[in-house]
């Protein structure tokens, strides 16, 4: 189904896929106002964004590209308050928020 604001990063079986690293906090109300319109259009049932937990922050730090992510990127403490704030608008959301402890330094 066509939209004209934004294609969803991955789609199957009714299932809309964001993924949400480091962009600016502002897509997230994109994501969820699409997964809104395309869930009243019957098109999705349930919107997914994959994310990263603010703790990841201090990993960024360690490897010297903390200033990369900061802190008006997309991260779980920027999604959740639009999410509670009814920003979803009715669309059934799973979230996922990368934390440090997935983290495994290469050797």
């Amino acid at each position: 189904m066509d939209t004209p604001t934004h294609k969803i990063d991955c789609f199957r079986n009714s299932i809309a896929l964001e993924i949400e690293w480091n962009n600016k906090d502002p897509f997230y109300d994109r994501d969820l106002n699409n997964f809104r319109l395309l869930f009243n259009l019957r098109a999705i049932s349930v919107g997914v964004i994959i994310t990263r937990c603010d703790n990841l922050q201090e990993i960024f730090n360690q490897l010297g590209r903390g200033s990369s992510y900061g802190a008006s990127t997309t991260h779980m403490s920027k999604l959740l308050p639009r999410i509670e704030g009814g920003g979803g608008g009715g669309c059934p959301l799973l979230v996922f928020g990368i934390t440090q402890s997935l983290y495994t330094e290469d050797e």
